[in-house]
């Protein structure tokens, strides 16, 4: 097994196990009888006036005044005043876009900290005639697309998750929207994204079907100043015959990270890629899931955000541990009021 164990799925080209194609049919069946949940991801940010800015490279912008963040990002990710405020310090429009088969895909903005970023895209037809083909009631939770979307490009492991909003399904276009946590900081980065063949699943098919081919390049920098707060460092815990030393613990309004280093290396079973035996999964359980991080809000409200995607780096006996995620919901500073990591617990200040 690598040294680098990714705890969840990299973002990465679209391609099926016979195993992955039988969860997905059965997640479309159950998708399909379920009713549809907007996702909302949480943003927790400093309010700080130079925040973020994201500066065009290669790909066109679209004709006229771009989209404000907060057009884009307040009907995602919460419309109260004070979340549209962090919104407005915090998110950058971008505006590049590529065009293929009459389809353009147009990076609309980005908002971020030092290891996490969100960017919405929306995707539209040229000739402005309904998105989905008439007759088709598709649900957007079925679709998927390949590519190195997110931070594509950029140096180091990467976890996360993306999905597509259709807010009204008899325009031209739909929105993708990517949550992403880098291992390596993104703060000043070169993007490089490239997508192809937007698909569909059906239920009770075995292949998703191509909906538009193509395949569309988008270049911009990310060039930002990073928002999050940092806390702590060097406090120990133990737990599940481990100890652990807390290296780093940020937060801000859109997410969250934490390192800490185990005084062991992980024993991994040598199970082929892509199937994870069970002593694989107890593994990374001590060292990941079973490491509580909890969130508390003023108001009392806790957050657990324990089974955050992270990876583990074994080293010389040791192994550097990261965890760290987009939370749902935009969450100004002032509304957090602690975070503890492994019963280790930070006050968070307010200025």
């Amino acid at each position: 097994m690598s040294d680098l164990f990714d705890y969840k799925k990299e973002m990465s080209e679209l391609r099926f196990t016979e195993i992955q194609k039988k969860a997905l049919a059965e997640a479309a069946a159950s998708a399909a009888r379920t009713p549809a949940k907007r996702r909302r991801p949480v943003f927790r940010t400093a309010l700080i006036a130079a925040a973020m800015a994201a500066v065009l490279v290669v790909g066109s912008s679209a004709a006229g005044i771009l989209p404000s963040p907060a057009e884009i990002f307040t009907p995602l990710f919460g419309g109260a005043a004070a979340q549209t405020e962090v919104i407005g310090k915090i998110g950058h429009p971008i505006g590049a876009s590529d065009t293929v088969n009459g389809i353009t895909i147009t990076a609309d903005a980005i908002m971020g900290t030092e290891y996490n970023a969100v960017i919405v895209y929306t995707l539209s037809r040229d000739d402005g005639a309904r998105f989905f083909p008439e007759g088709e009631n598709l649900d957007s939770r079925m679709l998927v697309m390949g590519g190195f979307g997110g931070l594509g490009g950029i140096k180091g492991g990467s976890h996360g998750s993306s999905w597509f909003v259709d807010e009204d399904p008899e325009d031209d276009r739909i929105q993708y929207v990517e949550a992403v946590n880098m291992d390596y900081p993104v703060t000043k980065a070169t993007v490089n994204a490239t997508f192809y063949d937007l698909c569909y699943w059906k239920d009770g098919q075995a292949e998703p079907q191509a909906l538009y081919t193509g395949r569309w390049y988008l270049r911009y920098e990310v060039d930002y100043e990073d928002c999050s707060i940092r806390l702590g460092g060097g406090e120990t815990f133990s737990q599940d015959g481990l100890n652990f030393t807390i290296d780093e613990v940020s937060v801000s309004p859109i997410g969250f990270r934490v390192a800490y280093t185990a005084d062991q290396e992980p024993v991994w079973s040598g199970a082929p890629s892509g199937r994870q035996a069970p002593q694989d999964s107890r593994e990374s359980q001590r060292y990941l899931e079973n490491v509580e991080i909890l969130l508390t809000k003023t108001d009392g409200t806790v957050l657990d955000l324990s089974n955050s995607g992270g990876s583990i780096s074994p080293k010389d006996g040791a192994s550097v541990c990261t965890k760290g995620e987009v939370l749902t919901e935009i969450l100004p500073l002032e509304d957090m009021a602690s975070i503890s990591v492994g019963g280790v617990t930070y006050e968070i200040p307010h200025d």
